[in-house]
């Protein structure tokens, strides 16, 4: 645990846990992409990914299903693949898993009243479809005017509200330090506001955030970790204590 981190959970979030568990449904494919991934294996379990945090943090290494899990939590919940609100219906290139469809969602009673699926490889399209609409709800300034970074910060700032379904798939990606710090102040307002996220990262500085779970996708399946073990969490202490020594050891 790091010091002064604190691991509390949120004052009156349980109604925003809109989405308790995903599990693989009995029909699902058996073998092939991406069925084979050990944290999509783990899916085929009686619990599934069980969701009991208003803010889940998905961690791994490339290629361990963070983002596909993301991706086929938002299609099973209603989101367009691309990104976007529920409403978003564009298509510019169908990239993603038939996941989504073989997945068991398990949800809260109510509805949020609010929700987003951020992907952040693809967001240059939402913003098309964000200017095409208005930008009204955005800041009032095209995401194609503002940096990425910007963007981004305007997004979770200006369209995200309370009691909220919001999934984030490596929201990190186009911000700064103090810009993840940004988000990660935003997200938990937002949380103690009844929303919830799921969020796949690779930012110690968002994994940071109070009252989170964090759950390891590794060959062995899905695992809870806490934060000091949280593998961006400890790869960058690795290398931050002592940079040269590090460098030798990649450049040799």
């Amino acid at each position: 645990m790091t010091p002064g981190v604190s691991r509390a959970g949120y004052r009156g979030a349980v109604g925003g846990r809109f989405v308790r568990a995903v599990r693989l449904a009995p029909d699902a494919p058996a073998a092939g992409y991406p069925y084979d991934l050990p944290a999509v294996r783990a899916l085929a379990g009686p619990r599934g990914l069980v969701l009991d945090r208003p803010v889940t943090f998905l961690v791994g290494e490339n290629g361990s299903g963070k983002s596909t899990l993301v991706e086929a939590l938002a299609v099973a919940t209603g989101f367009n693949p691309e990104g976007g609100s529920r409403s978003f219906r564009f298509a510019t290139r169908a990239t993603e898993s038939d996941l989504g469809r073989h997945l068991v969602v398990s949800r809260a009673p109510g509805a949020p009243r609010n929700g987003f699926f951020l992907r952040a490889e693809s967001y240059y399209n939402v913003a098309s479809e964000i200017e095409r609409l208005g930008v009204g709800g955005y800041g009032g300034t095209s995401p194609h005017e503002r940096s990425h970074g910007e963007a981004f910060l305007d997004l979770v700032t200006h369209r995200f509200g309370p009691r909220g379904l919001y999934l984030l798939d490596e929201p990190e990606a186009a911000l700064s330090v103090r810009g993840a710090m940004a988000v990660l102040a935003r997200l938990h307002e937002l949380a103690g506001q009844g929303s919830q996220f799921v969020v796949a990262t690779h930012s110690p500085v968002l994994l940071a955030l109070p009252g989170a779970a964090i759950v390891q996708l590794e060959e062995a399946g899905p695992r809870r970790v806490g934060y000091d073990e949280a593998l961006p969490v400890e790869a960058t202490r690795r290398f931050l204590a002592d940079p040269a020594r590090a460098l030798r050891q990649l450049l040799d």
